[in-house]
């Protein structure tokens, strides 16, 4: 019993290692939606930084006339 216990554990052990190999090679795929992600933060930002510049002055101004 113990020996197919111990069969079973190498054998798990084996199929995750032969998963976690394989996906070594996608490091560019992940390069590339950072690299897309900062660019969209760095449009939106450009677009939309004046007016959530305005829109937090005037919260400020109004927490600041109480």
């Amino acid at each position: 019993m113990i020996r197919t216990v111990g069969l079973k554990l190498r054998t798990a052990w084996g199929s995750l290692s032969e998963v976690r190999s394989d996906d070594r090679g996608d490091v560019p795929g992940w390069v590339l939606i950072t690299l897309m992600t900062a660019g969209l933060v760095v449009v939106i930002w450009a677009l939309a930084g004046p007016a959530l510049a305005q829109l937090f002055q005037q919260a400020i101004d109004q927490v600041s006339s109480f």
